[in-house]
């Protein structure tokens, strides 16, 4: 039987004409085009309607980021998010996914934005409010980049897109026997890995003269912009980033202050440029330096604290003799290389590239064992095909009024092969300099913080706690302001506390010392935002607020030091249960089972909103009391707070404040459950949550 559902007819589509509000050249380089609309309420659905929000594009035309040989054209999509609170005092968060070649729109619609994707009655999508998004406490700005990721394009290619190879050809009808909507016409990048960064020094030269536009475009955003006034002072942001962000968060920061030293110093012209100076900068569940965390995949699918053997002792010790004659040994061949003819990470030069892609693929083949075991890289509690997160966001970014909504010029895809290929064939993630990157950005005064959920294999809390050891071992000369300790020697000496996430509930341990801090988040996943929001957003406050991240306290960072054991001995609770797959076809590979992919090519099952079922018995319905905004047509909402009636009881009601961040005054005890689970908004009106945190207002 194949049936296919209307709701789907209208998804497979080319983008449709573009209008934007606002079509001007950059203050900063007027042959830098910048394009953007303001979406129609519902697009995006907020805590409160009177957050402003941007989409659009930033175009850098070829040969911008001279002397890089960019013989292409750079339009940067971004989707900017006004604070739910004070959006002219907040302040700014840059955020951007990893990859390389992942979408920042993941982060926004499955993480930590304001919004994320739900099933309405009808059988389409449309968006609510997230409780615990990242605008509640500040101004948020999503990147997709380096060019052709995601919304973002080189050149606009008309082509088709087989969506169980993941592969595209010129325009043409599906081949016969395929099933149609498996087989997609749209408009897409080039998908030329030449036409793209191959490094992320060169993506971090390409995200400075970003910023430079969209801050000068938008000025009432920039926080180091005097209120009332066009003098522009320093730049207070934070640059959040996850996954290969561990290696793209260091390197743009640095290079932010390498140029803002540029401009002290006359090399760049002062006047016509901003200063970009970061505040904070947070990696989440990030690959910093594969030279340090490669070693601990061994360690982390066979002795885990979740009690999970996904590999054998046998392999364990495999797999470190492996990387102590293979990896590490081609890592330092390749910075050795790169650091002799390629010093500037432009990957041009084709011995250091040679030498950096064999250190690639020898680190890569460490995870083999643990890839037999069937279970899922990004959570190891759970099997392939993983449901988590939901892709409801790729159906959602590819229908027709949402992309005339946002003024969107391609089709929407979440991961970029081309891109990954270009990166891969310069070996950019085992050339290495994040962890000096990061230790010379504690020394200017930048607050660094490592977030790792700790169910999460590929980049593992393990590898991220070496990580964060090694930034302090590239200290040992350099005490915190007002301490006589060296970070190195304060590193060593600070205890892990517990982070109280609410009045009931410890969400991870943190070590924190002076502007430095590594986090361990309990029962979390790769996206840590995702599986533990409320504990990713109370964590993600007080890094912006330079608060203690345990109890969220105002301390005096130049002299702190955490307090607790000195390793974290937390052991999870195995409880948690395999859930069911679901096969979205835009997302094939990572998301549907051999048997699934097996049926769907004979055109047995049926198609329902992007997901595939074997057979009509598995689908269900949508519920028939779903709300949520589409593109001009928002949900009704409160706009102060939420009331939900409590557990039991039709007249008890209990208040949500949708703004603030919990301070602690004492550590719960006993440790009560879990952190808050994945709601919406409006889940927490449906499914009457009586559990509520103490708020203090902001």
């Amino acid at each position: 039987m194949h049936l296919l559902l209307a709701p789907l007819l209208a998804l497979a589509q080319f983008p449709p004409p573009v209008e934007y509000s606002n079509i001007l050249k950059s203050p900063i380089n007027e042959n830098i085009t910048i394009a953007y609309k303001t979406p129609p309420a519902g697009t995006c659905t907020t805590a409160f309607s009177t957050q402003k929000q941007f989409t659009g594009y930033i175009g850098l035309p070829p040969f911008t980021l001279q002397p890089i040989q960019q013989n292409y054209s750079i339009n940067t999509f971004f989707w900017f998010t006004e604070a739910r609170q004070n959006p002219e005092t907040a302040p700014l968060t840059i955020w951007i996914n990893g990859g390389p070649g992942s979408s920042s729109m993941i982060g926004m619609f499955a993480e930590n934005g304001p919004c994320e994707v739900v099933l309405m009655a009808d059988g389409t999508y449309g968006t609510q409010a997230r409780m615990w998004g990242w605008d509640r406490s500040s101004n948020v700005l999503f990147i997709d980049q380096p060019a052709q990721v995601g919304l973002s394009y080189d050149t606009l290619t008309n082509a088709s897109l087989d969506l169980v190879k993941g592969t595209y050809q010129p325009p043409s009808p599906a081949p016969e026997g395929y099933p149609p909507y498996v087989w997609l016409n749209g408009t897409f990048s080039s998908n030329n890995p030449n036409f793209t960064s191959n490094t992320t020094d060169i993506s971090a030269r390409a995200a400075w003269h970003f910023l430079q536009s969209f801050l000068s475009a938008f000025p009432q955003y920039n926080p180091g912009a005097h209120p009332n006034s066009t003098n522009v002072s320093t730049t207070g942001i934070n640059l959040f980033a996850e996954s290969y962000g561990g290696i793209y968060g260091p390197t743009f920061a640095n290079y932010f202050e390498e140029q803002n030293s540029k401009r002290e110093n006359g090399t760049i012209p002062k006047n016509s440029t901003l200063e970009i100076k970061l505040t904070s900068l947070g990696i989440v569940n990030g690959m910093i330096d594969v030279l340090i965390q490669d070693y601990y995949y061994a360690t982390m699918a066979y002795n885990n604290t979740f009690g999970i053997q996904a590999i054998s002792q046998t392999d364990e010790l495999n797999t470190i003799e492996a990387y102590n004659s293979k990896c590490a040994s081609a890592i330092l061949q390749c910075r050795q290389v790169a650091g002799q003819v390629d010093p500037e990470g432009e990957g041009d030069e084709q011995q250091a590239n040679s030498a950096c892609q064999a250190a690639t693929y020898a680190c890569n083949s460490l995870m083999m064992p643990f890839q037999g075991s069937g279970l899922n890289v990004y959570d190891i509690r759970v099997k392939n095909p993983s449901p988590d997160p939901p892709q409801a966001f790729l159906e959602y970014l590819n229908t027709e009024s949402v992309q005339k909504a946002i003024g969107a010029r391609v089709n929407y895809t979440s991961s970029n092969r081309a891109v990954q290929a270009a990166f891969i064939n310069t070996g950019d993630s085992v050339r290495g300099g994040q962890v000096e990157d990061i230790a010379n950005l504690l020394r200017a005064g930048v607050r660094v913080s490592l977030m790792y959920g700790d169910a999460d294999y590929i980049c593992n809390w393990m590898g991220g706690e070496a990580a964060s050891f090694a930034v302090a071992a590239a200290l040992s000369d350099f005490p915190s302001n007002g301490l006589s300790s060296s970070y190195l020697s304060g590193w060593n000496q600070a205890g892990y506390a517990d982070i109280v996430v609410n009045s009931s509930y410890v969400g991870g341990a943190v070590r924190q010392f002076g502007n430095f801090s590594f986090s361990r988040i309990y029962d979390a996943g790769h996206m840590v935002p995702y599986y533990q929001p409320e504990t990713a957003f109370t964590v993600f406050t007080r890094i912006i607020d330079g608060t203690d991240l345990s109890t969220g306290e105002a301390i005096n960072l130049s002299n702190f030091t955490s307090s607790g054991p000195m390793n974290a001995t937390h052991v999870n609770a195995a409880t948690f249960k395999q859930p069911a797959p679901t096969c979205w076809i835009r997302d094939v590979a990572d998301t549907c089972s051999i048997d699934q992919l097996k049926h769907m090519l004979l055109e047995d099952g049926m198609v329902a909103a992007g997901v595939y079922y074997s057979n009509s018995k598995q689908y269900n319905a949508p519920s028939s009391t779903v709300t949520a905004g589409k593109p001009g047509t928002p949900v009704a909402r409160s706009s102060t707070s939420l009331s939900s009636s409590g557990s039991g009881s039709s007249s008890s009601r209990s208040t949500v404040a949708l703004t603030g961040v919990f301070t602690a005054t004492a550590t719960p005890s006993p440790t009560q459950g879990a952190a808050t689970e994945r709601v919406t908004i409006a889940k927490w009106i449906q499914n009457l949550l009586a559990l509520v945190a103490v708020m203090v207002i902001m």
